[in-house]
């Protein structure tokens, strides 16, 4: 199972469209099936049979509520971006899973990235949708009904932590079919299966590197911060702590770049799995000369 964060966006429908794998509209509705799971305070709102006749555009409308209600809500960094989203998709091997699955999928994995409390209709609105084959979606809007913002602290690592529970879980990540088999007719599609999974995870790694909004990124800064408070300290030990802190900030540098030279690394490696065999020569017919000197 391969997670994947969008970035965020001021309004639910660029996410939708992501989700849905086509334009919202305010004129077609969803399938029965299509929104698995969704928050628990979503009930009170709108009853289940309000919900079947709800368009994909209501689904949108719903999810930018709470930005309209608190115009002045801003996030940690002071932007209006309140819609996350969030896909995860079956990897190679796995096989299909069922309706009721999914949905489990779903709270589970807004519990994880803390957008939802189990049983608490004052967390944040989100839903979860099942419209593209072997992929999931969450959406939610992180202004929380009290004009908040819901904090996401460890996403990432939390996000693909849970991916690997859910796995051990539901028995996932089946045997691959191995070269020799039967199957080997359909070694192409397993290759782009494979090469997809392959570019899900280098974008995943690169989510995690960075230099923008990655962990690594988070995390060295708040280790510099803390090397450059002791280092003013008039203290003794100020100085050695800012040097041992300068020395673990330089080392997580090192480690993001060693990431990113392995994103390259997959990328590259995709790339060639994806690209089509070189052609073969076509021979040329003999000339003229050469038909005279074969004939006997």
């Amino acid at each position: 199972m391969i997670p994947r964060v969008h970035t965020r966006s001021p309004y639910a429908t660029e996410a939708l469209t992501e989700a849905l794998g086509r334009p919202v509209s305010d004129q077609e509705g969803l399938t029965g099936h299509t929104v698995v799971a969704h928050w628990p305070g979503l009930a009170p709102v709108a009853p289940d049979d309000e919900q079947q006749l709800w368009t994909s555009q209501d689904w949108a409308d719903h999810l930018d509520t709470p930005s309209w209600e608190y115009p002045r809500a801003t996030s940690p960094r002071k932007d209006r971006f309140a819609i996350w989203h969030a896909d995860v998709r079956l990897a190679l091997g796995d096989r299909q899973l069922t309706g009721p699955e999914w949905s489990e999928i779903a709270h589970r994995l807004a519990r994880a990235v803390g957008i939802a409390t189990p049983g608490d209709t004052r967390s944040c609105r989100w839903i979860a949708v099942q419209a593209q084959p072997r992929r999931l979606d969450l959406i939610a809007n992180l202004i929380l009904p009290n004009g908040t913002w819901t904090s996401q602290p460890g996403l990432l690592l939390r996000l693909a932590a849970e991916c690997r529970r859910l796995e051990t879980a539901l028995s996932l990540l089946g045997p691959l079919p191995a070269r020799s088999s039967p199957h080997a007719a359909a070694l192409p599609a397993a290759v782009h299966s494979a090469a997809e999974t392959t570019g899900q995870l280098a974008e995943l790694l690169h989510q995690l590197a960075d230099e923008a909004t990655g962990l690594l990124v988070t995390g060295r800064g708040l280790v510099e911060f803390a090397a450059h408070r002791l280092g003013a300290l008039p203290h003794a030990y100020g100085p050695a702590m800012e040097h041992q802190l300068g020395w673990i900030a330089r080392r997580l540098y090192g480690i993001q770049q060693d990431l990113d030279a392995v994103v390259a690394d997959l990328a590259a490696a995709t790339s060639d799995r994806t690209a089509p065999p070189p052609a073969l020569p076509v021979p040329r017919p003999p000339t003229a000369s050469a038909r005279t000197r074969s004939t006997p």
